[in-house]
């Protein structure tokens, strides 16, 4: 088995493994069961080893027995001993076992920069890009989300509030329907119409192209995966309630990109030269954000299905870290294309995630709400999946398998990009300004939209 930059820690250190424990906010009693565990693996193994060492050596003098009676004697003690190795390793597979379901529990390793905390409202802002349009009634929140954390913003007072985007969505332009979808399917469902229907698409070819030419190789995955394959990419039973299951089948409905991009790689190892793998994945999304309680129920800020377009890289372990920053930038190349106020946050220990060891996420600013609100995150996950699904590259000096690297981060949630640009790119007619680096995926189509997206008019339907 290749080295776990977790399981090696562990054993090595597990003070210092204690220690991320603490930060993640996670009971410690796990890690006293993993000690206790991992040491009854070892010492089973060792003592099976040393049983199949001595059961070579007796067969080996079995060949070189120099009378009918020792050779007679010898294998006896032969078939004793392999009747022992069948009983223990009978054993050994229960705590084997045992041993691997514990593995995926654990946490990942912490990058010594990760901010201890609890709670998102303890995540590190570090920079900011744009000019945002702050109502004067959120002149405070602003400045607390922002000033407070020594990030600097350029902004524009606004007397007039803004129209929240959810009613803009549905009222105004009279392009959405959310209340139809629900009496259909469930809330968090939608439809769009018309020109959001061409926003959508647009926005999705802008996130591609800009990918596409950074050497990104663009895929569209499988829309289910199976569970054991699932179980590589996440903490299954974190995630179960959170995940469509295929009723009567072994498949579950992807929640993101990530999950099918990352197992090109299961069981299917590449060769060193051939990393670091750079995708893009567009996809359709489906989550049934049971814990969203009554969060974001208006609107298609938080929905069950959406289209996103995802990175993802397969990183040699040298060199992984600098592809963690690469496609926070992308994120960001992106929402600027936009003219999307932003900041990016790093994620404190406590909320980053089982399997992260550091996260970013880019949040884009809501006049109505005066608040920031994630539009993306961008993960490091090191070996932690690949130790999971077996994602391992083929050593060029010497053949020996190692695990790869993972990052995955979002390149851009069509519908979320929606509500951002039509909270912050509305008009004061109730038109909705279309970024001009739109505007090249929509110029040859005729019936799209091509600077300005315009109420509908009334009518009956819908």
């Amino acid at each position: 088995m290749p080295t776990w930059t977790v399981l090696e820690l562990l054993r090595k250190d597990p003070e210092a493994y204690r220690a991320v424990f603490k930060k993640r906010g996670i009971n410690e009693s796990l890690l006293e069961e993993a000690l206790k565990l991992d040491s009854l693996y070892l010492s089973k193994l060792k003592e099976i080893e040393a049983l199949r060492s001595e059961h070579n050596k007796y067969s080996k003098l079995v060949r070189e027995a120099k009378s009918q009676e020792e050779k007679t004697k010898y294998i006896s003690i032969v078939r004793e001993l392999a009747s022992r190795i069948d009983e223990e390793e009978k054993k050994f597979q229960e705590i084997k076992n045992a041993w691997e379901n514990m593995l995926k529990k654990l946490p990942n390793i912490l990058a010594d920069d990760v901010p201890v905390g609890f709670s998102d409202e303890e995540n590190v802002p570090v920079r900011g890009w744009g000019k945002a349009k702050v109502p004067s009634s959120k002149l405070k929140e602003f400045y607390e989300q922002t000033e407070k954390w020594g990030v600097r913003l350029d902004y524009e007072v606004i007397e007039k509030e803004p129209v929240p985007h959810a009613d803009m969505l549905e009222y105004v332009l009279g392009m959405g329907d959310t209340q139809q979808a629900g009496k259909i399917a469930s809330s968090r469902f939608y439809y769009l119409f018309d020109d959001l229907v061409w926003l959508d698409f647009a926005l999705s070819l802008l996130a591609l192209d800009t990918l596409a030419r950074k050497g990104y190789r663009l895929v569209i995955p499988p829309y289910m995966i199976r569970t054991k394959v699932l179980e590589s990419a996440l903490d299954y039973d974190t995630f179960k309630d959170m995940i469509y299951k295929i009723e009567g089948e072994d498949l579950n409905l992807i929640g993101t990109a990530e999950h099918p991009i990352l197992a090109l790689l299961y069981d299917n190892p590449v060769r060193e030269e051939d990393l670091p793998i750079k995708l893009a994945g567009w996809s359709a999304c489906f989550r049934k954000e049971a814990g969203a309680g009554n969060r974001d129920l208006k609107g298609i800020f938080r929905v069950h299905q959406f289209h996103k377009v995802e990175q993802f890289v397969f990183a040699h372990p040298s060199d992984s870290w600098g592809f963690l920053e690469e496609m926070t930038r992308n994120t960001e190349e992106i929402l600027q294309a936009l003219e999307l106020p932003y900041r990016v946050v790093k994620v404190v220990s406590g909320e980053i995630g089982l399997g992260v060891a550091k996260k970013y996420d880019v949040e884009v600013w809501y006049p109505s709400q005066g608040k920031f609100r994630e539009i993306a995150s961008i993960s490091h996950l090191i070996d932690w999946q690949a130790f999971r699904g077996n994602l391992t590259f083929i050593r060029k000096s010497d053949g020996r398998r190692e695990y790869v690297h993972t990052l995955n981060g979002t390149g851009l949630p069509t519908t979320r990009a929606i509500t951002a640009i039509l909270e912050n790119h509305q008009q004061s007619d109730g038109a909705v300004y279309i970024p001009k680096a739109l505007r090249k995926y929509l110029e040859s189509i005729p019936s799209a939209p091509k600077d300005y997206i315009h109420p509908r008019k009334k009518s009956a339907f819908p």
